[in-house]
């Protein structure tokens, strides 16, 4: 299942950021035995796109969030984010 997690989130960030990098990592084993994870994932995303420039922080989270959408509720239960722009990645 968590091969399919990762293609789920891999594949939503991808149409809709079209990132220059997109890291995703399945955190789940580090929090085994969490009873109201229900199931689902914990994840940690790096994805560095133009689509943020000019967001600050709050507003990049929002953005990736509704990109996961419904699987926010069901098949993903905790999700780090590091969002970046490509200028802000080199530095």
């Amino acid at each position: 299942m968590t091969a399919e997690r990762i293609t789920m989130i891999e594949t939503r960030l991808n149409r809709e950021f079209t990132p220059a990098a997109l890291n995703i990592i399945d955190d789940s084993a580090k929090h085994a035995g969490h009873a109201s994870a229900g199931g689902a994932g914990h994840f940690s995303v790096e994805i560095v796109s133009n689509a943020f420039a000019g967001k600050n922080l709050i507003q990049r989270h929002r953005l990736v969030y509704d990109a996961l959408g419904d699987i926010m509720h069901s098949e993903i239960h905790a999700l780090s984010i590091k969002a970046s722009t490509p200028a802000e990645a080199e530095s």
